[in-house]
């Protein structure tokens, strides 16, 4: 799906109109963070933070190799 998008001058910043069918199927509203992440054939404009995601899978698999552990700490 290609979407042609107009590029804006939004005060010192520019900045891109996304379509209402853009915005759908993204699942974002007013106010919204977007993350655009640079690929080798351009740009990904994502809801979905790729770091954080590293991070709290980091923490679960952290959480379940150490189970017993937090456990017997969650008792004191």
């Amino acid at each position: 799906m290609a979407v042609v998008v107009k590029v804006r001058k939004v005060g010192n910043s520019l900045g891109v109109l996304l379509t209402k069918d853009v915005v759908e199927s993204l699942g974002v509203a007013e106010g919204d963070e977007l993350f655009a992440i640079r690929m080798d054939d351009g740009i990904r404009l994502t809801p979905y933070d790729p770091d954080f995601a590293t991070a709290i899978e980091s923490t679960r698999d952290y959480m379940r190799r150490h189970r017993d552990a937090l456990r017997e700490l969650a008792k004191r």
